[in-house]
Formats: structure tokens, C-alpha cells, sequence
């Protein structure tokens, strides 16, 4: 059995395993995406996180049209549609869900469960926008309390050793994750980015211990394959969000001909190009390298970390070409949208292909088939 049948053989089992998990008295953590929660202190106070990221049918979105108005960003809708409707039981397993507010959007889901799913606790705490050591102060101040809140939930108190313990496993998968991702620089094409995605989304539901050594048999076997031809287009795929269920574009840029050789979105994927230093204090490194030292989301300012960034993932991974698939109404994406391909063409030489999405497959599929059979085919010219 591979690592991908491992991983989702122990995904088949998951949901009973945190069932009986809870039966013991152990808590489960629910988390919204964009990678602000620090799983480390979950797993420091031997609870259970779960990250939510399913997204991409439009049919949820009908079911949080009762709670929620459609102006909103449609990954943000398909969480209130998953949780109000209980049509996955992981949205509704959660003794506590706790929510990191990024931007309006996940303001607007957390104000919504609060109303209308009373009876599950849930916790926020902000995320500032800008990187300076007032922005630090404020977010450490932030996992403060949300390091009481699990404390007192939890009856177990989360110790400097415990932490450290924590940060080293969670260390460990992201290294990983970037060892992985950096085989796919090569020529050819070892590392599918349709594998490469599904190990994010099931690490958001996977135990820790169980991914890591997933991602350690992957990697393995990675490295063992003989790379496919690489005289297809290379393509990075940016933009706010990828859901566990949205294969859309991907599946059309491999039907196309091209090849996508890196992602880079804030949700739906986990952050996994820096590590959690050990030497300081757990707290203070936690919240350094959650917030100053990853690259930062287009709602942050300014945004130019983020786009000098895709210039460089450009450089790297020898993309040829660039897709920008975001998500409808979330405007910090749309407004950088308009200017960024101006830079990516001073910078590489590279014009890049604009996609927007409310996960209506059936109104959108078409044309966008055309605009990336049109963009892959300008590629290879």
C-alpha cells in the first residue's frame, strides 16, 4: 500500500477514531482555514485539531443562502452551508471551533455560527494585516488567550515542554511538506500536484503522528520515480483559496496540456515554508513564525511580500506560465489581480490568465475550458 492508500485508508477509519477519542474524554478542536491557528497548542493539550477546507460544490452554497447573504466569498459561504446543514460530520464532531478572523469574510462566518449554531462553543481572536511588533504583540496576545481558552476547556494545562514536543511534530510535517514540494523544481514530474494537494487536505483531518509518517513514505517514494517527459507547459497556480473539493481548474489546466508544477494559495493549503524556532520562548516563537516570518495573504499590507514571492516560486519551479484563480467577492485578491500582471511581465516575461469562480461548475466550465486551452496553447507558441 502506498502513502496516498495510507492516508486515506486511516481517513475511512477517522471520523469513528475521534468519535471514540471523545467517548475518552478528549476534545476535538475545530479550526478555520488560512493558517493562523497554531495546531501546536491543540496537540499540546491533547486535544484533536481539525482544519475545515471542504469546499467547490455549489449546492452547499444554496444551503447557506438561508444564513448567509451571497456577497460573501463562496469558500467562506461553503463553511457556514457544511456546518449548518450537517452534511459533513466533521464540521459538527467539533467541541469547540475556533476561528482566527483574517478578513470580513471569516468575521462574517464566525458572526453567523454564533447566531445560528449556539449550542457549539466557538472562540475568535484577530489577525492583524501589517508586520511590525505592535501587529506581533497583538496576535501573541491573541494565542495567549486562546492558550487559556484550551486550558480551561481542556482541564489540561500546556506546559513549556508539552509545547516544544508539539512544535517539533508539527515542525517535522512542514519540513516535509517542503522537501516535497522542492523535488518538483526538476525536470519532468514526480510529484502530481493532484498528490501534492490531497496530502494538504487530508492532513487538515489526518492525526498528526499518522501524516507525518505518510509524508515520510511519500516523500520515499517520490524520490524513487522516474520523472514524466517535461515538455509539457509548466504552470503555477496562485490565488486565496483552494478547497478540499475544488478540481476544477486543475483537472482543466491537465486537460489542456499543461502541467502545474506549484501552488500557492492562503487557504486551503497549509503554510510549510518556515519552521518554529525551538531556542526561544514556545509562545513568542509560535506567534513569530505564524505571523511575521510566513508570507502573507493579499489582504495583508503592503502586499508586495506576496508578489515578489510568486516572482520568485516563478524563478524556482521554471513555471512558464501563471494562473490566477480567485475566488468571487474576495476583493483583495480582485484588486491585486488587475495589477500583478504587469509585474509578473516586467519581472519574468511571463503574461499570466485571470480566473474567477463562485463554484457554479455548470455556468463556468465552458468558458473556462476555452480561456485555458486558449492560455496553454500560447504557452507552447
Amino acid at each position: 500500500m502506498d502513502a496516498l492508500q495510507r492516508l486515506g485508508a486511516h481517513l475511512e477509519t477517522r471520523l469513528g477514531s475521534l468519535e471514540e477519542a471523545k467517548r475518552q474524554g478528549r476534545k476535538v478542536i475545530g479550526y478555520t482555514a488560512g493558517g493562523y491557528l497554531p495546531e501546536e497548542l491543540v496537540l499540546a493539550c491533547d486535544a484533536i485539531p481539525i482544519g475545515y477546507v471542504r469546499a467547490g460544490d455549489n449546492n452547499i452554497l444554496r444551503d447557506a443562502g438561508s444564513y448567509i447573504c451571497r456577497w460573501i466569498d463562496p469558500f467562506w459561504r461553503s463553511q457556514i452551508g457544511y456546518l449548518t446543514s450537517k452534511k459533513d460530520p466533521y464540521y459538527n464532531i467539533a467541541d469547540l471551533i475556533v476561528v482566527p478572523i483574517t478578513d470580513n469574510h471569516a468575521r462574517a462566518f464566525s458572526n453567523t455560527i454564533v447566531f445560528y449554531t449556539p449550542e457549539v462553543e466557538s472562540f475568535v481572536f484577530g489577525v492583524p494585516h501589517v508586520k511590525d511588533e505592535l501587529a506581533l504583540g497583538y496576535y501573541l496576545d491573541g494565542l495567549k488567550r486562546l492558550k487559556n481558552k484550551l486550558e480551561r476547556f481542556t482541564g489540561i494545562r500546556i506546559g513549556k515542554q508539552g509545547l516544544k514536543k508539539a512544535i517539533e511534530l508539527c515542525n517535522r510535517e512542514r519540513e516535509l511538506f517542503s522537501q516535497i514540494s522542492m523535488l518538483r523544481k526538476a525536470n519532468g514530474n514526480v510529484v502530481p500536484s493532484r498528490d501534492f494537494i490531497a496530502l494538504h487536505h487530508g492532513s487538515f483531518l489526518a492525526d498528526k503522528e499518522v501524516m507525518v509518517d505518510v509524508l515520510e513514505s511519500y516523500l520515499k517514494e517520490a524520490k524513487k520515480r522516474e520523472p514524466s517527459a517535461d515538455n509539457v507547459p509548466r504552470v503555477l497556480l496562485t490565488g486565496s483559496t483552494l478547497g478540499d473539493g475544488d478540481t476544477k481548474v486543475l483537472d482543466l489546466i491537465e486537460d489542456c496540456g499543461g502541467m502545474v508544477v506549484m501552488e500557492e494559495f492562503a487557504e486551503g493549503l497549509r503554510p510549510y515554508w518556515t519552521s518554529v524556532g525551538l531556542e526561544d520562548d514556545p509562545m513568542a516563537a509560535l506567534a513569530k513564525a505564524y505571523l511575521m516570518e510566513r508570507v502573507c495573504p493579499g489582504w495583508f499590507r503592503p502586499g508586495t511580500e506576496r508578489l515578489d514571492f510568486l516572482v520568485e516560486l516563478v524563478g524556482d519551479y521554471r513555471a512558464s506560465g501563471l494562473i490566477w484563480y480567485q475566488l468571487m467577492y474576495r476583493e483583495s485578491y480582485k484588486v491585486e489581480s488587475y495589477f500583478f500582471p504587469q509585474i509578473l511581465k516586467q519581472k519574468t516575461g511571463l503574461n499570466m490568465l485571470v480566473l474567477e469562480s463562485e463554484y457554479d461548475t455548470a455556468a463556468e466550465l465552458g468558458t473556462m475550458r476555452t480561456r485555458i486551452e486558449t492560455y496553454i496553447e500560447t504557452i507552447r507558441t
